[in-house]
């Protein structure tokens, strides 16, 4: 039983934000050094940023009468989208004529068509391993961007003490910020208090389709990726 909880300490010690502020300085040898934050990026930042708008603008347009009455408090903004207003048009007019509205594809379905790939939640096969994440459908080439890693942000002055407890889904940053990526208990109250925090009238700042299973983002599944540690 000692062993069993020692191997669980192990891999989620990295985790408990007090074990890492009394070892990070005692232990730089564990730290990986990166001499400037550019080199330690896969993807440069173009192309995370050029692929995030790709998915967000058709996740946008799939679903665009769902924002139709926001867009309309926001003219100029309504303006930029050329291809939202030839969309809302032709809808206009097949529903003056016949009645039926455009098909909306699911959140799901529009990552396989701009991306060519779909990625879900799910067990994992291994023993122990819990939930991972799969490719369930299509082919992701390498260098592409397959998820985001959602959660309450935490610079290094913020308490995150209680929210660490018992939580493997504290992700730490190489510049010390923390996200937290728990979609249950304390952490996912905090997360919906700032998220509501933040709204201003109609408008919402933060998605929380990611605290449920109907992800509204079907990227925004990153804290399910599963990685290694110091235990495996």
């Amino acid at each position: 039983m000692l062993r069993a909880l020692r191997r669980r300490w192990d891999a989620y010690k990295y985790r408990f934000v007090p074990w890492l502020a009394l070892n990070l300085r005692r232990k730089r040898r564990t730290l990986r050094y990166v001499p400037e934050s550019s080199q330690d990026k896969i993807i440069s930042d173009e192309d995370v940023f050029e692929t995030l708008l790709k998915v967000f603008k058709a996740l946008f347009i799939n679903d665009f009468s769902r924002h139709a009455h926001i867009l309309a408090l926001l003219p100029e903004i309504k303006c930029k989208y050329v291809e939202l207003l030839t969309i809302e048009q032709k809808q206009s007019k097949v529903n003056s004529c016949n009645h039926q509205s455009q098909r909306v594809f699911s959140p799901e379905e529009v990552l396989l068509n701009t991306l060519g790939f779909t990625i879900s939640r799910d067990q994992s096969s291994l023993v122990s391993a819990g939930t991972g994440v799969f490719v369930t459908k299509g082919f992701v080439p390498k260098g592409t961007v397959v998820s985001m890693y959602p959660g309450t942000v935490y610079r290094k002055h913020e308490p995150i003490f209680f929210q660490s407890l018992g939580n493997p889904f504290i992700f730490r940053c190489i510049d010390g910020v923390l996200i937290d990526g728990n979609d249950k208990g304390l952490s996912r109250s905090v997360y919906r208090s700032c998220s509501r925090r933040d709204q201003l009238g109609p408008f919402q700042m933060n998605d929380e389709s990611w605290l449920t299973a109907a992800l509204q983002n079907p990227l925004a599944v990153g804290q399910y990726v599963n990685n290694c540690s110091h235990a495996t």
